[in-house]
């Protein structure tokens, strides 16, 4: 299990997928509202004046000496809904995150947020 305290030693890390093909570098953590441990992760992609940040879950992430590596293939990684660098993620489209990874999505009780970034 990773644990929120680990994560502010990730940022600028390389993300890697299951066989170790870059797919980018970590650019944030965001945790779930709910037990406050990291859940997703968005990570920096694409050319030097275009980059976005995509989402990908960290259950299954494993933590090396330079890297972070997730249990998704980079393609379906880089396909991921993304932000702007300087943008944040609005509620209503934290849903299709979870579902482009084939995951439950279960908003809070009042319809708060599922993923707060740290």
């Amino acid at each position: 299990m990773i644990h929120a305290a680990e994560v502010r030693e990730w940022r600028d890390r390389a993300v890697v997928d299951e066989e170790s093909h870059k797919i980018g570098v970590l650019e944030a953590v965001y945790v779930n509202t709910r037990t406050d441990e990291p859940a997703m992760a968005t990570v920096r992609i694409g050319l030097p004046t275009r980059h976005r940040l995509v989402f990908v879950p960290l259950a299954d992430a494993t933590v090396g000496p330079d890297y972070v590596r997730v249990g998704y293939a980079r393609a379906l990684v880089k396909q991921a809904p993304s932000i702007g660098i300087d943008d944040v993620l609005p509620a209503e489209e934290e849903e299709a995150i979870f579902k482009h990874y084939g995951l439950p999505y279960q908003p809070g009780a009042a319809g708060e947020r599922q993923l707060a970034r740290r």
